[in-house]
Protein backbone atom coordinates (compact mmCIF):
# COMPACT_ATOMS: atom_id res chain seq x y z
CA UNK A 1 0.00 0.00 0.00
CA UNK A 2 1.38 3.41 -0.94
CA UNK A 3 1.04 5.91 2.09
CA UNK A 4 0.08 9.80 0.95
CA UNK A 5 1.72 12.39 2.65
CA UNK A 6 -0.63 14.89 4.02
CA UNK A 7 0.48 17.66 1.53
CA UNK A 8 -0.52 15.46 -1.38
CA UNK A 9 -3.76 14.61 -0.09
CA UNK A 10 -4.74 18.53 0.49
CA UNK A 11 -3.12 18.85 -3.20
CA UNK A 12 -5.94 16.04 -4.42
CA UNK A 13 -9.04 17.54 -2.62
CA UNK A 14 -7.81 20.92 -4.19
CA UNK A 15 -7.97 19.41 -7.71
CA UNK A 16 -11.41 16.90 -6.75
CA UNK A 17 -13.23 20.29 -5.77
CA UNK A 18 -12.07 22.41 -8.82
CA UNK A 19 -13.00 19.80 -11.48
CA UNK A 20 -16.24 19.46 -9.40
CA UNK A 21 -16.91 23.38 -9.55
CA UNK A 22 -15.79 23.65 -13.15
CA UNK A 23 -19.04 21.44 -14.13
CA UNK A 24 -21.11 24.24 -12.38
CA UNK A 25 -21.89 27.43 -14.08
CA UNK A 26 -22.53 29.64 -11.27
CA UNK A 27 -19.39 27.92 -9.60
CA UNK A 28 -17.61 31.14 -7.61
CA UNK A 29 -14.37 29.56 -6.71
CA UNK A 30 -11.80 31.48 -4.54
CA UNK A 31 -8.51 31.11 -4.67
CA UNK A 32 -8.54 31.57 -0.84
CA UNK A 33 -7.79 28.10 1.20
CA UNK A 34 -10.11 29.86 3.88
CA UNK A 35 -13.34 29.43 1.68
CA UNK A 36 -12.12 25.12 1.57
CA UNK A 37 -14.23 22.59 3.66
CA UNK A 38 -12.37 21.85 6.49
CA UNK A 39 -10.54 18.54 6.56
CA UNK A 40 -10.33 16.04 9.07
CA UNK A 41 -6.96 13.96 8.20
CA UNK A 42 -6.07 10.51 9.79
CA UNK A 43 -2.78 9.29 9.73
CA UNK A 44 -2.48 6.29 7.54
CA UNK A 45 0.75 5.17 10.26
CA UNK A 46 1.41 5.90 13.52
CA UNK A 47 4.18 8.07 14.83
CA UNK A 48 7.75 6.44 15.04
CA UNK A 49 7.89 4.04 18.26
CA UNK A 50 11.41 2.86 19.70
CA UNK A 51 11.78 -0.31 19.77
CA UNK A 52 11.56 -1.84 23.00
CA UNK A 53 14.87 -3.38 24.12
CA UNK A 54 14.77 -6.62 26.74
CA UNK A 55 17.41 -8.59 28.19
CA UNK A 56 17.24 -12.42 27.61
CA UNK A 57 15.68 -12.81 30.96
CA UNK A 58 13.16 -10.17 30.49
CA UNK A 59 12.20 -12.49 27.26
CA UNK A 60 10.46 -14.91 29.29
CA UNK A 61 8.20 -15.91 26.82
CA UNK A 62 11.04 -17.98 24.74
CA UNK A 63 12.17 -19.60 28.29
CA UNK A 64 9.14 -19.81 30.44
CA UNK A 65 7.65 -23.22 28.87
CA UNK A 66 11.51 -24.73 29.29
CA UNK A 67 11.19 -24.80 32.40
CA UNK A 68 8.03 -25.80 33.31
CA UNK A 69 7.47 -29.18 35.61
CA UNK A 70 11.34 -29.35 35.71
CA UNK A 71 13.91 -28.98 38.88
CA UNK A 72 15.99 -25.92 38.45
CA UNK A 73 19.40 -24.74 39.05
CA UNK A 74 20.77 -21.50 38.47
CA UNK A 75 23.87 -19.28 38.32
CA UNK A 76 23.35 -15.74 39.11
CA UNK A 77 23.68 -13.06 41.05
CA UNK A 78 22.38 -9.66 41.97
CA UNK A 79 23.15 -8.68 38.23
CA UNK A 80 20.54 -11.13 37.45
CA UNK A 81 17.10 -8.94 37.55
CA UNK A 82 14.67 -8.06 35.25
CA UNK A 83 14.29 -4.68 33.66
CA UNK A 84 11.21 -3.77 36.71
CA UNK A 85 14.14 -4.72 39.69
CA UNK A 86 12.80 -7.90 40.22
CA UNK A 87 15.42 -10.89 41.04
CA UNK A 88 14.99 -13.05 38.55
CA UNK A 89 15.16 -16.27 41.13
CA UNK A 90 11.86 -14.63 42.72
CA UNK A 91 10.72 -13.76 39.10
CA UNK A 92 10.68 -17.71 38.53
CA UNK A 93 9.16 -18.32 42.14
CA UNK A 94 6.41 -16.33 41.40
CA UNK A 95 5.78 -18.79 38.13
CA UNK A 96 5.62 -21.62 40.31
CA UNK A 97 8.99 -22.94 38.44
CA UNK A 98 11.00 -25.46 41.12
CA UNK A 99 14.30 -24.15 42.13
CA UNK A 100 16.28 -26.17 43.84
CA UNK A 101 20.39 -24.18 44.13
CA UNK A 102 21.22 -21.00 43.57
CA UNK A 103 25.09 -21.44 42.13
CA UNK A 104 26.83 -18.05 42.57
CA UNK A 105 30.09 -16.87 41.03
CA UNK A 106 32.95 -14.17 42.60
CA UNK A 107 32.01 -11.71 45.14
CA UNK A 108 28.52 -13.99 45.86
CA UNK A 109 25.17 -14.08 45.03
CA UNK A 110 24.64 -10.80 46.42
CA UNK A 111 27.41 -9.60 45.02
CA UNK A 112 29.02 -8.08 48.30
CA UNK A 113 32.26 -10.06 48.80
CA UNK A 114 35.77 -8.61 47.68
CA UNK A 115 37.99 -9.38 44.64
CA UNK A 116 39.18 -12.27 45.39
CA UNK A 117 37.42 -12.78 49.00
CA UNK A 118 36.91 -16.49 49.59
CA UNK A 119 32.80 -17.11 49.79
CA UNK A 120 31.32 -19.88 51.71
CA UNK A 121 27.88 -22.19 50.56
CA UNK A 122 25.27 -20.81 52.64
CA UNK A 123 21.13 -20.17 52.18
CA UNK A 124 19.25 -17.08 50.68
CA UNK A 125 18.08 -15.40 53.71
CA UNK A 126 15.14 -13.97 51.65
CA UNK A 127 13.80 -17.27 49.18
CA UNK A 128 15.86 -20.36 51.53
CA UNK A 129 17.01 -21.59 48.94
CA UNK A 130 20.56 -23.32 49.40
CA UNK A 131 23.72 -21.73 47.69
CA UNK A 132 26.53 -23.09 45.88
CA UNK A 133 29.73 -21.46 45.83
CA UNK A 134 31.64 -20.94 42.38
CA UNK A 135 34.93 -19.32 43.40
CA UNK A 136 37.76 -20.73 45.66
CA UNK A 137 38.70 -24.24 45.80
CA UNK A 138 35.11 -25.25 43.91
CA UNK A 139 34.90 -23.22 40.73
CA UNK A 140 33.33 -26.39 39.14
CA UNK A 141 30.10 -28.16 40.39
CA UNK A 142 30.16 -31.60 42.05
CA UNK A 143 27.90 -34.41 40.62
CA UNK A 144 26.51 -34.13 43.81
CA UNK A 145 25.80 -30.95 43.89
CA UNK A 146 24.01 -31.09 40.47
CA UNK A 147 22.00 -34.02 41.26
CA UNK A 148 18.22 -33.78 40.88
CA UNK A 149 18.83 -30.91 38.49
CA UNK A 150 16.84 -31.30 34.83
CA UNK A 151 17.86 -27.64 33.47
CA UNK A 152 20.94 -24.95 34.39
CA UNK A 153 19.97 -21.58 34.22
CA UNK A 154 22.84 -19.05 33.32
CA UNK A 155 21.94 -15.12 33.67
CA UNK A 156 25.15 -13.06 34.75
CA UNK A 157 25.92 -9.66 33.85
CA UNK A 158 29.37 -9.70 32.11
CA UNK A 159 31.64 -6.33 30.90
CA UNK A 160 33.33 -7.72 28.21
CA UNK A 161 36.72 -7.72 29.73
CA UNK A 162 38.90 -11.55 29.45
CA UNK A 163 40.07 -11.32 33.30
CA UNK A 164 36.35 -11.16 34.35
CA UNK A 165 35.62 -14.34 35.89
CA UNK A 166 32.49 -14.63 35.10
CA UNK A 167 32.96 -16.19 31.56
CA UNK A 168 35.22 -18.65 33.52
CA UNK A 169 32.22 -19.58 35.59
CA UNK A 170 30.22 -20.13 32.63
CA UNK A 171 33.23 -22.50 31.11
CA UNK A 172 32.89 -24.58 34.57
CA UNK A 173 28.78 -24.41 33.91
CA UNK A 174 29.28 -25.63 30.62
CA UNK A 175 31.30 -28.24 31.42
CA UNK A 176 29.52 -29.95 34.32
CA UNK A 177 26.46 -29.78 32.24
CA UNK A 178 28.11 -31.50 29.69
CA UNK A 179 29.43 -34.36 31.39
CA UNK A 180 26.59 -34.82 33.21
CA UNK A 181 24.12 -34.90 30.72
CA UNK A 182 22.15 -31.84 32.12
CA UNK A 183 20.93 -28.87 29.21
CA UNK A 184 21.99 -24.97 30.08
CA UNK A 185 19.77 -22.24 29.47
CA UNK A 186 21.93 -18.88 28.95
CA UNK A 187 19.59 -15.86 29.16
CA UNK A 188 22.08 -13.04 27.45
CA UNK A 189 22.89 -9.79 28.19
CA UNK A 190 24.63 -6.69 26.30
CA UNK A 191 28.27 -6.12 26.35
CA UNK A 192 28.69 -2.77 27.85
CA UNK A 193 31.68 -2.82 25.93
CA UNK A 194 30.53 -4.65 23.10
CA UNK A 195 32.04 -3.00 20.28
CA UNK A 196 35.72 -3.42 21.14
CA UNK A 197 37.91 -6.33 20.21
CA UNK A 198 41.53 -4.97 21.03
CA UNK A 199 44.58 -6.72 22.92
CA UNK A 200 46.78 -9.11 23.41
CA UNK A 201 45.53 -12.79 22.75
CA UNK A 202 45.86 -15.57 25.50
CA UNK A 203 49.00 -18.07 25.18
CA UNK A 204 47.67 -21.65 26.23
CA UNK A 205 50.58 -21.54 29.07
CA UNK A 206 48.98 -18.61 30.91
CA UNK A 207 45.65 -20.16 31.17
CA UNK A 208 44.42 -18.89 34.56
CA UNK A 209 40.82 -18.74 36.14
CA UNK A 210 41.40 -14.61 34.77
CA UNK A 211 42.30 -16.27 31.44
CA UNK A 212 41.15 -19.47 30.17
CA UNK A 213 40.68 -18.98 26.08
CA UNK A 214 42.98 -17.73 23.59
CA UNK A 215 41.19 -14.25 23.41
CA UNK A 216 41.98 -10.60 23.63
CA UNK A 217 41.47 -8.82 26.46
CA UNK A 218 38.29 -7.02 24.80
CA UNK A 219 36.38 -9.72 23.42
CA UNK A 220 33.25 -7.68 22.20
CA UNK A 221 31.02 -10.64 22.52
CA UNK A 222 27.79 -11.27 24.85
CA UNK A 223 27.71 -13.88 27.58
CA UNK A 224 25.48 -15.84 24.68
CA UNK A 225 27.59 -15.07 22.41
CA UNK A 226 30.77 -16.37 24.29
CA UNK A 227 29.00 -19.46 25.20
CA UNK A 228 28.57 -20.42 21.74
CA UNK A 229 32.13 -20.21 21.17
CA UNK A 230 32.99 -22.32 24.08
CA UNK A 231 31.11 -24.71 22.76
CA UNK A 232 31.80 -24.39 18.85
CA UNK A 233 35.50 -24.61 19.45
CA UNK A 234 35.12 -27.41 21.83
CA UNK A 235 37.45 -25.40 24.60
CA UNK A 236 35.23 -27.97 27.53
CA UNK A 237 37.31 -30.47 28.81
CA UNK A 238 38.24 -32.99 26.28
CA UNK A 239 36.54 -31.27 23.93
CA UNK A 240 33.35 -31.98 25.27
CA UNK A 241 30.13 -30.20 24.20
CA UNK A 242 26.86 -28.84 26.63
CA UNK A 243 23.47 -29.21 24.86
CA UNK A 244 23.12 -25.06 25.11
CA UNK A 245 20.10 -22.91 24.40
CA UNK A 246 20.78 -19.13 24.11
CA UNK A 247 17.42 -16.98 24.61
CA UNK A 248 18.55 -13.41 23.20
CA UNK A 249 18.11 -10.02 24.11
CA UNK A 250 15.18 -8.25 21.84
CA UNK A 251 16.17 -5.23 19.81
CA UNK A 252 19.67 -5.03 21.15
CA UNK A 253 22.69 -3.93 18.80
CA UNK A 254 26.30 -4.25 20.07
CA UNK A 255 26.88 -0.50 19.28
CA UNK A 256 24.10 0.64 21.29
CA UNK A 257 24.97 2.50 24.81
CA UNK A 258 24.06 0.22 27.41
CA UNK A 259 24.13 1.29 30.78
CA UNK A 260 24.34 -1.46 33.42
CA UNK A 261 21.19 -1.20 36.16
CA UNK A 262 23.50 -2.55 38.83
CA UNK A 263 27.04 -3.15 40.17
CA UNK A 264 28.19 -6.55 38.36
CA UNK A 265 31.13 -6.45 40.95
CA UNK A 266 31.50 -3.86 44.36
CA UNK A 267 34.50 -2.40 42.87
CA UNK A 268 33.28 -1.42 39.49
CA UNK A 269 30.44 1.26 40.51
CA UNK A 270 29.15 2.98 37.57
CA UNK A 271 29.34 3.39 33.75
CA UNK A 272 33.10 4.56 33.63
CA UNK A 273 34.45 2.16 36.09
CA UNK A 274 33.20 -0.79 33.61
CA UNK A 275 34.81 1.13 30.25
CA UNK A 276 38.04 1.50 31.61
CA UNK A 277 38.09 -1.96 33.22
CA UNK A 278 40.05 -3.86 30.90
CA UNK A 279 42.53 -0.59 30.83
CA UNK A 280 43.49 -0.11 34.27
CA UNK A 281 43.13 -3.74 35.43
CA UNK A 282 46.23 -4.43 34.41
CA UNK A 283 47.37 -2.28 37.15
CA UNK A 284 45.99 -5.25 39.45
CA UNK A 285 49.73 -6.79 38.19
CA UNK A 286 51.62 -4.06 39.41
CA UNK A 287 52.75 -1.56 42.20
CA UNK A 288 49.80 0.67 40.97
CA UNK A 289 46.38 1.17 43.25
CA UNK A 290 43.28 1.16 40.94
CA UNK A 291 41.69 3.21 43.56
CA UNK A 292 40.00 0.01 45.41
CA UNK A 293 39.43 1.62 49.07
CA UNK A 294 38.50 4.84 47.45
CA UNK A 295 34.53 5.85 45.71
CA UNK A 296 36.16 6.10 42.07
CA UNK A 297 37.77 2.24 41.65
CA UNK A 298 38.97 2.01 38.35
CA UNK A 299 38.59 5.55 37.09
CA UNK A 300 42.03 6.04 39.02
CA UNK A 301 45.18 5.25 39.51
CA UNK A 302 48.57 5.86 41.52
CA UNK A 303 51.18 4.97 43.60
CA UNK A 304 53.38 6.55 46.28
CA UNK A 305 56.12 5.35 43.67
CA UNK A 306 54.83 7.61 41.40
CA UNK A 307 55.84 11.80 40.97
CA UNK A 308 54.38 14.01 43.20
CA UNK A 309 51.34 15.56 41.14
CA UNK A 310 48.23 17.62 41.57
CA UNK A 311 45.80 14.35 42.26
CA UNK A 312 46.52 11.99 45.01
CA UNK A 313 44.45 9.88 47.26
CA UNK A 314 44.58 7.68 50.23
CA UNK A 315 43.18 4.04 50.07
CA UNK A 316 41.09 3.48 53.36
CA UNK A 317 38.88 0.03 53.86
CA UNK A 318 35.22 0.01 52.49
CA UNK A 319 32.07 -1.62 50.92
CA UNK A 320 34.31 -4.04 48.34
CA UNK A 321 37.74 -3.45 49.83
CA UNK A 322 38.13 -4.60 53.23
CA UNK A 323 41.93 -4.19 52.91
CA UNK A 324 42.93 -2.33 49.87
CA UNK A 325 46.25 -1.78 48.66
CA UNK A 326 48.36 1.30 50.65
CA UNK A 327 45.78 1.26 53.12
CA UNK A 328 46.02 4.51 54.52
CA UNK A 329 49.25 6.19 52.67
CA UNK A 330 49.47 8.60 49.98
CA UNK A 331 49.50 7.73 46.24
CA UNK A 332 50.06 9.99 43.24
CA UNK A 333 48.50 9.18 39.99
CA UNK A 334 45.85 10.66 37.54
CA UNK A 335 41.92 10.51 38.22
CA UNK A 336 40.72 9.34 34.90
CA UNK A 337 36.24 9.89 36.36
CA UNK A 338 35.57 12.24 33.85
CA UNK A 339 37.66 11.09 30.68
CA UNK A 340 36.55 10.89 27.53
CA UNK A 341 34.56 6.79 27.03
CA UNK A 342 37.53 4.43 25.90
CA UNK A 343 37.25 2.64 22.67
CA UNK A 344 40.33 0.14 22.45
CA UNK A 345 42.21 -0.86 24.50
CA UNK A 346 44.81 1.82 26.70
CA UNK A 347 47.83 1.03 27.62
CA UNK A 348 49.33 4.76 27.75
CA UNK A 349 49.06 4.85 31.73
CA UNK A 350 50.31 1.88 32.46
CA UNK A 351 53.30 2.60 30.09
CA UNK A 352 54.02 6.24 31.69
CA UNK A 353 53.27 4.72 34.61
CA UNK A 354 56.21 2.67 34.43
CA UNK A 355 58.57 5.30 32.94
CA UNK A 356 57.99 7.78 35.99
CA UNK A 357 58.11 5.38 38.75
CA UNK A 358 61.07 5.64 41.16
CA UNK A 359 60.87 1.07 41.83
CA UNK A 360 61.07 0.12 38.52
CA UNK A 361 62.09 -3.57 39.33
CA UNK A 362 59.50 -3.43 41.72
CA UNK A 363 57.00 -2.37 39.30
CA UNK A 364 55.28 -5.55 37.52
CA UNK A 365 54.89 -8.95 39.69
CA UNK A 366 53.95 -12.31 38.44
CA UNK A 367 50.21 -11.65 38.14
CA UNK A 368 50.95 -8.80 35.41
CA UNK A 369 51.61 -11.89 33.31
CA UNK A 370 48.23 -13.88 34.58
CA UNK A 371 46.10 -10.61 33.35
CA UNK A 372 48.26 -10.09 30.38
CA UNK A 373 47.70 -13.61 29.09
CA UNK A 374 51.63 -13.14 27.82
CA UNK A 375 55.27 -12.43 29.02
CA UNK A 376 55.57 -10.19 25.73
CA UNK A 377 53.95 -7.47 27.14
CA UNK A 378 55.74 -6.47 30.07
CA UNK A 379 58.99 -7.21 28.22
CA UNK A 380 57.71 -4.59 25.25
CA UNK A 381 57.21 -2.08 28.12
CA UNK A 382 60.40 -3.36 30.09
CA UNK A 383 62.28 -2.17 26.77
CA UNK A 384 60.62 0.90 25.55
CA UNK A 385 58.49 -0.26 22.64
CA UNK A 386 56.01 2.43 21.79
CA UNK A 387 52.65 2.00 22.23
CA UNK A 388 51.90 2.12 18.40
CA UNK A 389 54.14 -0.41 17.82
CA UNK A 390 53.16 -2.80 21.01
CA UNK A 391 49.43 -2.36 19.36
CA UNK A 392 50.86 -3.48 15.74
CA UNK A 393 52.20 -6.76 17.42
CA UNK A 394 48.74 -7.65 18.54
CA UNK A 395 46.98 -7.13 14.84
CA UNK A 396 47.89 -10.72 13.46
CA UNK A 397 45.95 -12.64 16.26
CA UNK A 398 43.26 -10.19 16.31
CA UNK A 399 42.42 -9.90 12.79
CA UNK A 400 42.45 -14.37 13.15
CA UNK A 401 40.39 -13.45 16.47
CA UNK A 402 37.79 -11.26 14.86
CA UNK A 403 37.27 -14.42 11.99
CA UNK A 404 36.51 -17.01 14.36
CA UNK A 405 34.19 -14.22 16.55
CA UNK A 406 32.39 -14.04 13.06
CA UNK A 407 30.97 -17.55 13.85
CA UNK A 408 29.16 -16.98 16.89
CA UNK A 409 27.95 -13.40 16.58
CA UNK A 410 24.06 -13.14 17.64
CA UNK A 411 23.83 -9.26 17.10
Amino acid sequence: MKYFSYTYLLLLTLVVQSSCGSSTKNNQYSSSTDSLPKIHFQPFFRPHQIPIFKTGADNYEKYISLLENKTTGIVTNQTGILSDKTHFVDFLLSKNINVQTIFAPEHGFRGTADAGEHVVDGKDSKTGLPIISLYGDNKKPKQEHLAGIDIMIFDLQDVGARFYTYISSLHYIMEACAENNIPLLVLDRPNPNGSIVDGPILEPEFTSFVGMHPIPLFHGMTIGEYAKMINGEKWLKNGIQCKLTVIPCINYNRKMNYSLPVKPSPNLPNDQAVNLYASLCLFEGTNVSVGRGTEKQFQIYGSPYLPKSDFSFIPKPNFGAQNPVYNGVKCYGEDLSTHTKVSKLELKWLIQAYQSTTEKSKFFNPFFTKLAGTKKLQQQIENGISENEIRKSWQKGLIEFKAMRMKYLIY
